[in-house]
C-alpha cells in the first residue's frame, strides 16, 4: 500500500498551477517578505543571527503574527514555505507544492489536533518545507517522500509557546527542519515513508482524510489586517466596524460571547508584554477601543502595559460557547456598557481579509505602507531571497562596526 509521504510527494511532483494558483503565490511573496522587512529591529533578528536562512527568515517573518493563515488546517503556512523555497533558491512552483502539502497535511491533523495544544504550524510546517526544498532542489519523488519522513522527527511545537520568543523560534526551526531534511534525501539518506502515517496517529490527527484534490491551497489564504494572532481579527474588526467611537474612560464593561474554538489559541488574559498581547482577547479589545488602528505600536510592552490598557482588560467578560471547531466558527458578539448605563452592540461572523471578504486593494495598500514594504510591488522570487540575504548583511556589518568601536 502507498505510503502517505509518497502520496503526497507523488502529488508534489505531479503538480501543475493554475494561473489562480501562481496569483496566490505572489501574494504569498509579497506578504511573508514584507512583514519579515518590517520586523527588521525585534530582537529575533538577533536572537536567530546564528541560524540558517529558512530558520532566521521564518522566526523573523513570525514575530510579528502579522503572516497569512490557512485557515481549514489554522496553519500559519506562507511564514514556513516561503523562507524553505527561498532558502533553496526555489520559486513559485516550490513554495505551491510545499504549501498545498501544509495544507492538505494540516486539515489531515484536525482541529482535535489543534485543540489538544499542538501548533500545527510546526508540526504540519516541517514535512511541508521538506516537500517545498525538495521541489526546489530537484529532487526526485522517492527522494521527496524520503525528505518527508525525514522530517518527521523534528516535526513539534506547542501553543504554550505562544506569547514568547518559543513560538516564532519553534516556527523557524519547523522550516530549518524541512531544508535539513531535503538536504539530507538529496545528499543520499533515507528513511521510512510510513512514519508519516504513524506520526499522525500518536498526535491525534487521521491520515485517512488526507485529501489530494482542488487548488494548490484548499480554502485559500486567509490576510490580517492587525498584528495579532488571527484569533483577534474578528473581535477587533467587529468594535472598529460597529461601534461608535466612545471614551474609553466611560467603559464599565464588555461582555463578548463567542465559540470556544474561536479563542483556542488566546492563552493571555492579563497580558504584562507586546508579545502575550497578540494572543489576548481581553487585551484586543482593550487596544481597539484606545487606538486607531491597532497596529504595530498597540502591541509593544509600553502600549500593553498602559494603565488605561490595563483598567479595560479588567472590564472585558469573556463568555465561550461549547463546541465548534476553527477560528472562525460561529460570530462573535460584543455587548459594551458605558458609566451613564448606555448600551452598545456588534456582530460579526467573517473580518475583512479573511478567505470569504478578501482584503481590498486599500487595505492591503495600507498593510503594506504600514509596513514600509510599498516598493516591493515588482519583487519576484529570484530577487526575494538577495533582498532578505542583503537585509541580514547589513545588519551583521552594523554589528560588527558597534563591536569594533567598543573594543577599540
Amino acid at each position: 500500500m502507498t505510503s502517505t509521504a509518497e502520496r503526497l510527494a507523488s502529488w508534489a511532483h505531479e503538480f501543475r498551477p493554475t494561473d489562480a494558483d501562481l496569483e496566490l503565490a505572489r501574494r504569498a511573496l509579497l506578504d511573508t517578505v514584507a512583514v519579515t522587512l518590517a520586523a527588521r529591529d525585534s530582537r529575533m533578528r538577533t536572537l536567530t543571527s546564528g541560524l540558517p536562512d529558512a530558520a532566521r527568515w521564518a522566526a523573523v517573518g513570525h514575530v510579528l503574527d502579522f503572516d497569512d493563515l490557512h485557515l481549514p488546517s489554522t496553519a500559519h503556512i506562507s511564514v514556513v514555505c516561503v523562507p524553505a523555497t527561498l532558502a533553496t533558491a526555489g520559486g513559485a512552483p516550490a513554495y505551491l507544492a510545499g504549501a498545498g502539502v501544509m495544507a492538505r497535511l494540516g486539515t489531515a491533523l484536525g482541529w482535535a489536533h489543534y485543540a489538544s495544544g499542538w501548533h500545527i504550524t510546526c508540526t504540519a510546517g516541517a514535512p511541508a518545507a521538506a516537500v517545498a526544498a525538495a521541489t526546489a532542489l530537484g529532487l526526485s519523488e522517492q527522494q521527496t517522500a524520503h525528505a518527508i519522513a525525514l522530517a518527521v522527527p523534528q516535526a513539534g511545537g506547542v501553543q504554550r509557546a505562544f506569547g514568547s520568543d518559543g513560538e516564532a523560534l519553534q516556527v523557524g526551526l519547523a522550516a530549518d527542519a524541512g531544508v535539513r531534511a531535503a538536504r539530507l534525501a538529496a545528499a543520499g539518506a533515507t528513511a521510512d515513508p510510513t512514519a508519516l502515517d504513524q506520526w499522525p496517529e500518536l498526535v491525534g490527527g487521521n491520515p485517512a482524510s488526507l485529501d489530494l484534490g482542488g487548488p494548490a491551497v484548499p480554502g485559500g489564504l486567509a490576510i490580517k489586517l492587525f498584528p495579532c494572532c488571527y484569533a483577534l481579527q474578528r473581535p477587533i474588526s467587529a468594535i472598529r466596524e460597529a461601534l461608535p467611537r466612545l471614551d474609553p474612560d466611560q467603559v464599565r464593561r464588555v461582555v463578548v460571547r463567542t465559540p470556544a474554538s474561536s479563542v483556542q489559541p488566546l492563552i493571555h488574559r492579563r497580558p504584562t508584554t507586546g508579545l502575550q498581547g497578540k494572543f489576548s482577547l481581553e487585551y484586543a479589545v482593550a487596544a481597539a477601543l484606545l487606538d486607531d488602528h491597532p497596529g504595530f505600536a498597540s502591541f509593544t510592552d509600553e502600549a500593553v502595559t498602559r494603565p488605561e490598557a490595563q483598567r479595560l482588560t479588567t472590564m472585558v467578560d469573556v463568555r465561550t460557547e461549547p463546541g465548534g471547531e476553527g477560528l472562525l466558527n460561529g460570530a462573535v458578539a460584543i455587548e459594551l456598557t458605558t458609566a451613564d448605563g448606555t448600551e452598545y452592540t456588534a456582530d460579526l461572523d467573517q473580518p475583512p481579509g479573511s478567505p470569504r471578504r478578501p482584503p481590498t486593494g486599500a487595505e492591503l495598500r495600507e498593510k503594506l505602507a504600514a509596513r514600509g514594504a510599498e516598493d516591493l510591488a515588482t519583487l519576484d522570487w529570484d530577487g526575494a531571497g538577495a533582498l532578505l540575504a542583503r537585509r541580514d548583511e547589513a545588519r551583521y556589518e552594523a554589528r560588527d562596526e558597534t563591536c569594533h568601536e567598543a573594543t577599540a
